[in-house]
């Protein structure tokens, strides 16, 4: 693991509850989003504002960080391509364990050790906490509005701007049967 930056806003310093269990510290900030926030679809930008607030409590394990995100996530209309914009919410609680823990739950053969988080050098990086919050709370299809009618599919023209929109044109896997469908009082050729 990477050594973490202490300036960064999305780390936070375990002194402020140290290794007494019980001891709590709660904590707002404002924190630029990191990059890759989301999907193709929808996302909150790089650097944008993400408020947190944030409680770290001291337990026997490491530090049990509990809070909650918002943010504005952007992206762009399944149906019509217009500017989508959401606002994003979401709470998480993880445990973030001491290295000296971590070392335990390897030697008694813990399974889910290597997916813990981790306590580096005092540290906590809630990044991979943010983006396991944020990213399952956007829209999987972000629409600019609930009964967007999308674009035309043979022109691209947005539905919404003309309701009445609508070509004459034949689906081809019926254009044969179009001819039955023509006056019998024109005359046709006499088959001999």
């Amino acid at each position: 693991m990477s050594r973490l930056d202490p300036r960064s806003p999305l780390v936070l310093d375990t002194k402020l509850v140290g290794r007494r269990p019980g001891t709590m510290h709660e904590l707002e900030r404002e924190a630029g989003a990191p990059s890759d926030l989301g999907t193709d679809v929808i996302r909150v930008e790089e650097g944008s504002p993400l408020h947190l607030s944030v409680r770290l409590e001291s337990v026997v394990e490491g530090v049990l960080v509990t809070g909650s995100v918002r943010g504005t996530a952007t992206g762009a209309c399944v149906r019509c391509l217009d500017p989508v914009t959401e606002e994003v919410d979401g709470t998480f609680q993880e445990l973030f364990v001491h290295a000296d823990r971590h070392d335990h739950h390897h030697e008694v053969g813990d399974e889910d050790a290597d997916e813990e988080h981790q306590v580096v050098d005092g540290l906590i990086d809630l990044d991979p906490v943010i983006r396991d919050t944020v990213v399952p709370a956007l829209p999987f299809q972000p629409v600019c509005r609930p009964d967007c009618p999308g674009l035309c599919s043979v022109c691209g023209q947005p539905l919404a701007d003309d309701p009445e929109h609508q070509h004459d044109e034949i689906d081809p896997r019926w254009a044969a049967l179009s001819a039955l469908a023509e006056d019998p009082s024109t005359p046709t050729e006499k088959r001999t």
